[in-house]
């Protein structure tokens, strides 16, 4: 009797370890199928490493941007359309791992998790359509004239990505050999999608956080005057101005991006106040577009001189920012507030409101603050920029340029523009940034790569 026990307990022990393995292998597949069935390795969707069977890609007006014929992969006819949404499209090859046909494979090739593949290599591909203009990206690309850098736009409203351009890229229809994208200078960074994984010191675009900062921490802020001497002394240290700009308001101030004025106002909030702000707005967090993860950024102001708290204030400390961070601060601002998640996938947009931290990172600005901040951004554009500058467009703004050293005598700074629309039919933001230019501003450089695009899009929108 005993043995007949211990054997039931034994065989109980077999079937019970059997189903928790069952158990974990339905896990794994539900998790892991998609995965593993999209492999580079799966002859049927790959041929040496390469895309091959796999389902259409669409820009927002249903433009093809890659599909397959006849085995091959196949990209857009037009050059400027292959390259400037190359980092949201991606490569046959997977080298551009943010682009779409790399995030978002399993859709592209059809695969579901009760057919698995059977439907793809019978010959019903999956397909994807984005929220991308392809026209739009075109004109960012060539508005950035052959610097590195990046132009992003998203709807502050819905979340909609119209455009999202990386410099330099590649053409994916004539990809150059990895030694050539290795090696030549033309290609540095060539792998990062520079709009969610490019991480850049922020300059005077800092001043619209410490001017947040300033709102929530100093009552009396918006009816001070601050003078610019065009230095200002913290200590032993002196945070110069780039220009001398006399006795002015906390608007004005911003309308000058004036550091005097703004590393003073740091100095006064303190770094524990200033890196609460920077926390508030998400800066601790990893943004993301879709399935796209931002890069996260980057602050410390533990144990921060005065002087350093200045220059942090000023966009000049050891702050790495991305541009999707940027924009979405902005965004959020121009939202009253409320932070909306950027997608590029249209079947996506069912989630486009998501505060959340593990599904997207959070921006949290008080409604009222953001009230000031829109009115404050605004008058850097009508008082500062121009509306000329920005026609039909009724533009809020800031600019922004940081120093990078030198290079064959010359200067070398990263130049910014973030800023929205404040057209009710119209709510986009944008971000602009231009590496290592060795001439111009923020103003000069990045300003009017935004106004191009903006008004590509407004013309696509059938606005004007």
């Amino acid at each position: 009797m005993k043995k007949i026990i211990n054997r039931s307990y034994a065989i109980f022990i077999l079937v019970a370890a059997f189903f928790v393995m069952l158990a974990i292998l339905g896990v794994k597949y539900w998790t892991y199928g998609a995965k593993w069935a999209t492999n580079s390795l799966n002859n049927h969707i790959f041929s040496y490493g390469s895309l091959t069977n796999a389902g259409p890609v669409f820009d927002c007006n249903g433009v093809v941007l890659a599909s397959t014929e006849n085995g091959r992969r196949k990209y857009n006819d037009n050059y400027y359309t292959r390259v400037s949404t190359l980092h949201v499209v991606g490569d046959k090859s997977g080298i551009i791992s943010t682009g779409a046909q790399s995030l978002y494979r399993s859709d592209i090739v059809g695969y579901d998790r009760i057919n698995g593949l059977f439907n793809t290599i019978n010959g019903k591909q999956g397909g994807l359509t984005l929220t991308i203009d392809s026209a739009v990206c075109s004109t960012a690309y060539q508005a950035l004239n052959g610097a590195k850098g990046a132009v992003m736009v998203y709807n502050y409203k819905t979340g909609e990505v119209p455009c999202m351009v990386s410099a330099p890229a590649f053409d994916p229809a004539n990809p150059p050999s990895s030694e050539t994208l290795n090696k030549d200078e033309r290609f540095e960074g060539v792998y990062i999608n520079r709009c969610t994984g490019g991480l850049f010191t922020p300059g005077s675009t800092m001043k619209i956080i410490t001017a947040i900062c300033a709102l929530e921490n100093m009552p009396d802020v918006e009816g001070r005057n601050f003078n610019c001497t065009g230095s200002f002394k913290i200590g032993s240290d002196t945070v110069i101005c780039s220009g001398v700009h006399g006795k002015q308001s906390f608007e004005k101030a911003l309308n000058n991006s004036c550091n005097c004025a703004f590393a003073e106002i740091a100095v006064q909030l303190g770094a524990k106040k200033l890196s609460a702000t920077m926390k508030e707005l998400g800066l601790k967090s990893r943004l993301t577009v879709g399935k796209l993860k931002g890069a996260k950024c980057y602050y410390s102001l533990s144990g921060a001189k005065d002087s350093e708290v200045g220059w942090a204030g000023v966009g000049q400390h050891n702050t790495l920012v991305t541009p999707l961070h940027m924009l979405s601060i902005v965004g959020t601002i121009a939202n009253g507030g409320k932070y909306v998640q950027p997608y590029i996938v249209k079947e996506e947009s069912s989630i486009e409101i998501l505060n959340d931290l593990k599904t997207g990172g959070k921006i949290s600005v008080d409604a009222k603050i953001a009230e000031k901040m829109d009115k404050l951004l605004r008058s850097n554009v009508v008082n500062y920029y121009g509306d000329k500058t920005f026609p039909n467009l009724k533009m809020t703004g800031k600019t922004g340029s940081t120093e990078r050293g030198k290079k064959n005598g010359y200067t070398l700074r990263h130049c910014w523009y973030v800023g929205y629309s404040q057209r009710e039919d119209f709510p986009y933001a944008v971000v602009v940034i231009l590496e290592n230019l060795t001439y111009g501003s923020g103003y000069k450089t990045a300003a009017p790569v935004a106004n191009k695009v903006l008004q590509k899009l407004l013309s696509q929108k059938g606005l004007s």
